[in-house]
């Protein structure tokens, strides 16, 4: 499979006599085998595993509570009041509840489209600045890299981040070449501003702004900004971000002990947590070199092509005015992720924070990728290429290696053993998204022996024909490698993925109470509310929650209409010893809330178990 269409040169534009005038040829081509990869890696990994708790089941809940009460402005979770987060995302979610039912699949539908539009809207952009062939490289890069398959796998919005960015540049790039930028490219970034806002807060005005000025001030360019329309994309902006925002500050006072929304969602939820002052406090935060380095990491394979990719990036700022659009484009998507780099090197970070900033990165090495393949190429593009390749190959072969060796060290587990025994707990690292890949053992990765052998060929053979190809002078052909084997390795993350996902998702468990549940029974989470999101989604029944108000729960609990939720071990033993029949989550072996109380064990999967205190 060759996957480099033919080019076509940036800025050219198709006519009435040309025969591609309404779908060029090579960009129907390009488009097809990006859909075709985004089938392959996304649209078939929607149906499994279940939901996970924590950020998966609460944000879907908030979805599915906003669809019950027609309430499109003030979310709920768990009947209380949730936020914290911008709406988009969840109206997304609603709608495709509505359209679809509420399950796994269109739980996670609206986040895959979202990602296919990220990489569909890096082509286009890569199109405007390096051409066609520019633009198909840097859709492959973003479609098959590790970075946005692993933060797809729960419902986060930093994806939709990244889309809205890619839009906003695209239209900004264009007011560059314009000598009075039009209506549609100066309203059309503030429209994408205002999108980003609504999708996750002030960041997507401050991460398009904030590169935008650093890219002007360098260019000593910020006369352009009077050309932007100001007044009008500012009316634009507001009319599409301010009004939920004034509609949720209105329908959601202070009240009680709660501080109104603008307080909690504008000065909690954005000034504290910046500073990592939140209440409460909120998640740990990855150290900075590590926070640098998986920006690369992310990119895999395609970081190794990086470097050279980099040193594209003019170095004299100054004289960007009199260059083509090729340099300019690439000091943007540099800036593009310096910037949100910067961001949060100065907050509290999370390792998917800079999911937003790869489609800049995609874009730099689909550039370059470009000209290596194309036939104007040099001969020190050629090297740097093969060079490039050769020690991805030693990087593939050492980790086959090391897979294999790994694999020799397993053995198949016993029939119906319990993955969760036989991993090693590292509690004080789950506040980190990828903090229970520190809990494998040798015992563990017996369950993981096809996946294991799977990603290992997968790597070997991959990287060495992505060498091959391109010693051969066919770097085309080397990209359809690494593409190949991106498709294979994803797959074997994901068959990876649904079997670990007992440990982090209740469903079994929540399956084992849906069959036992009467009108009038209660669940009680010992621990909180997020460790067990998955029951409540999965059985649509209210939780009680056995911990001090904390948490996603923390300030909807404050208001005065707020259903009890929050138990205290003194009201838990009443409700144990009551008439009502109650399940009782936890993750705990013998649970310290049930000493010298009777109790019955109904299931127990993935390291947590169900009591109950009448037998089954």
């Amino acid at each position: 499979m060759n996957i480099a269409p033919r080019d076509r040169e940036a800025g050219a534009r198709a006519t009435p006599t040309n025969p591609d005038y309404l779908i060029p040829r090579a960009t129907l081509v390009s488009i097809l085998i990006l859909i075709a990869l985004w089938l392959a890696i996304y649209a078939a990994g929607m149906f499994t595993p279940p939901l996970l708790d924590d950020v998966d089941t609460i944000h879907a809940e908030a979805a599915r509570e906003m669809l019950l009460r027609h309430d499109w402005v003030t979310m709920y979770t768990n009947g209380l009041r949730y936020l914290e987060k911008a709406p988009l995302m969840y109206w997304g979610l609603a709608g495709s509840y509505e359209v679809f039912g509420i399950s796994d699949w269109s739980t996670r539908f609206p986040l895959m489209l979202g990602l296919l539009a990220m990489v569909l809207a890096t082509y286009w952009l890569g199109t405007y600045a390096f051409g066609e062939r520019g633009g198909f490289y840097s859709g492959v890069v973003l479609v098959t890299s590790v970075g946005p398959y692993i933060f797809t796998r729960f419902l986060i919005p930093d994806v939709l981040v990244g889309l809205w960015l890619t839009i906003s540049y695209y239209f900004f790039l264009r007011s560059l070449e314009e000598g009075t930028p039009s209506r549609l490219t100066c309203w059309g970034f503030a429209a994408a501003c205002a999108l980003n806002v609504l999708t996750k807060g002030l960041i997507g005005l401050a991460f398009p702004i904030g590169t935008i000025g650093l890219y002007l001030l360098l260019t000593r360019n910020l006369r352009h900004l009077a050309k932007l329309r100001i007044l009008s994309s500012t009316v634009v902006f507001l009319v599409l971000a301010a009004p939920w925002h004034i509609l949720a500050a209105l329908r959601n006072p202070a009240q009680g002990q709660a501080r109104g929304f603008l307080w909690f969602y504008f000065v909690n939820e954005h000034v504290m947590r910046f500073l990592n002052k939140r209440v409460p406090p909120g998640y740990d935060t990855v150290p900075l070199v590590l926070f640098w380095a998986l920006l690369v990491l992310w990119l895999v394979p395609w970081a190794a092509f990086l470097p050279q990719a980099v040193r594209e990036v003019p170095r004299r700022w100054e004289q960007l005015d009199s260059l083509d659009r090729r340099k300019r484009a690439n000091l943007l998507f540099l800036l593009w992720a310096l910037a949100i780099l910067l961001f949060f090197s100065f907050s509290t970070r999370q390792e998917y924070y800079t999911i937003p900033a790869l489609p800049g990165v995609a874009l730099l090495a689909g550039g370059w990728l470009a000209r290596e393949s194309s036939v104007n190429a040099t001969d020190g593009e050629r090297r740097a290429g093969r060079v490039s390749s050769l020690v991805l190959m030693c990087v593939g072969i050492l980790s086959a290696g090391l897979g294999l060796a790994l694999l020799s060290l397993t053995h198949p587990p016993p029939a119906g053993a319990d993955l969760a025994d036989l991993l090693k707990k590292n509690p004080q690292d789950y506040d980190f998204s990828l903090g229970h890949v520190l809990d494998f053992t040798p015992q563990a990765l017996g369950m993981f022996r096809g996946p294991l052998l799977g990603a290992s060929l997968s790597l070997l053979l991959g990287t060495v024909l992505n060498w091959w190809m391109r010693r051969r002078g066919r770097p085309a052909w080397g990209n359809a490698a690494l593409s190949l084997m991106m498709v294979a390795l994803l797959t074997c993350v994901h068959v990876s993925f649904a079997r670990f996902s007992p440990i982090l998702s209740s469903y079994d468990l929540a399956v084992a109470i849906q069959k036992e549940y009467q009108p009038g029974d209660l669940i009680v989470v010992d621990g909180e509310y997020h460790q067990a999101s998955t029951l409540q989604f999965y059985t649509h029944f209210p939780l009680r929650v056995l911990h001090e108000p904390s948490g996603n729960l923390w300030y909807g609990a404050k208001f005065l209409d707020a259903p009890h939720v929050f138990e205290t071990p003194q009201s838990f033993a009443m409700l144990w010893d009551g008439a009502a029949r109650v399940f009782l989550w936890t993750d705990q072996e013998d649970p310290k809330e049930l000493l010298g109380m009777p109790h019955f064990l109904l299931a127990r999967s993935g390291g947590k178990a169900i009591f109950t205190n009448r037998a089954p």
